[in-house]
């Protein structure tokens, strides 16, 4: 809440204690910094984002490409700070964060391998259609959150490219 009301600027151990009703002195028992706790919010994002990619998973047998990708709009659009903190440069190689982002991609990964248009298809191959679904996705989430506009016709226009390029021939 403090990340999404204030940005990072706002977001410190200090105001982490007194939102939690707690001594500041508490806080650095689970986190020893700022950039600790900025790690730990991270790695949470993405493993909510794997949630939220495998609930949809869960439900897209005929539109795997297009459930996922409006899951994964729908978060980057809920959570903006949250979003933005998870592919920070210097986070995103940061052990927790890393192994939580690969987790998220995982399960995105597993649902196109899932997709009619992928069955035969090398695994190899797959995975880097899934590489090329997270980048498309990542950045037409990046690119609508820029323009400040999250009912942009860029994601739809992405969703029906994808689904374009995926489609079985």
């Amino acid at each position: 809440a403090l990340l999404e009301a204030g940005g990072r600027s706002e977001l410190n151990l200090r105001a982490l204690a007194g939102r939690a009703g707690i001594a500041a002195g508490s806080v650095y028992h689970h986190y020893a910094s700022k950039a600790a706790l900025l790690a730990g919010l991270a790695a949470m994002g993405f493993r909510e984002l794997e949630a939220s990619l495998r609930e949809a998973g869960a439900h897209a047998e005929t539109t795997p490409i297009r459930t996922t990708a409006l899951a994964y709009f729908d978060f980057a659009r809920a959570q903006p700070a949250l979003y933005e903190l998870m592919f920070d440069a210097t986070l995103i190689a940061e052990g927790d964060v890393a192994e939580a982002r690969d987790s998220a991609f995982a399960v995105l990964e597993e649902v196109i391998a899932g997709a009619p248009s992928q069955q035969g298809v090398d695994p190899a191959i797959i995975h880097k259609v899934a590489l090329a679904v997270w980048a498309c996705g990542h950045g037409a989430a990046s690119l609508t959150q820029a323009d400040g506009n999250g009912e942009s016709p860029l994601m739809e226009d992405v969703i029906q490219g994808l689904e374009a390029l995926f489609r079985p021939r």
